[in-house]
């Protein structure tokens, strides 16, 4: 399941459904509107194998890492955030459910940053190549 954070404005989710991508909001299809950031992990939890995405950049921790879902930061403009959840969905590295859980993601126009689970560093990758870039 794909869920936006209830703050993705309704033009980019309206881009997102108008490209097929099967998507819940927060405040719409799924939880509640107004949920607070430190309500939004546990309900993650609830739901099964949920990608979240978000523009909120203080999701991007490397302890709220977890096997149960992916959270993706989109550290764009907001009117481009659409662009880069599909960028980020046809990506060799995250295109399936299974290769995006255990992830906490930062998107960006140079590139991805990636906390795996368990990981001691963070990961940076190219958007074009896919290949790991050097700090």
């Amino acid at each position: 399941m794909i869920v936006l954070d209830e703050n993705f404005p309704e033009s980019q989710r309206q881009l997102l459904r108008g490209w097929r991508i099967p998507i819940r909001q927060i405040g719409y299809e799924v939880g509640r509107k107004g949920m607070k950031d430190d309500e939004v992990i546990p309900f993650l939890h609830t739901l099964s194998r949920p990608t979240f995405f978000t523009l909120d950049l203080g999701f991007y921790r490397r302890n709220l890492c977890h096997a149960g879902y992916c959270l993706a930061c989109m550290n764009v403009w907001q009117y481009e955030a659409a662009v880069f959840v599909r960028r980020l969905l046809c990506h060799v590295y995250f295109k399936t459910k299974a290769k995006r859980m255990g992830t906490t993601i930062r998107t960006h126009h140079d590139g991805i940053s990636i906390w795996y689970l368990h990981a001691e560093k963070e990961t940076h990758l190219d958007w074009e190549t896919g290949k790991e870039l050097k700090p």
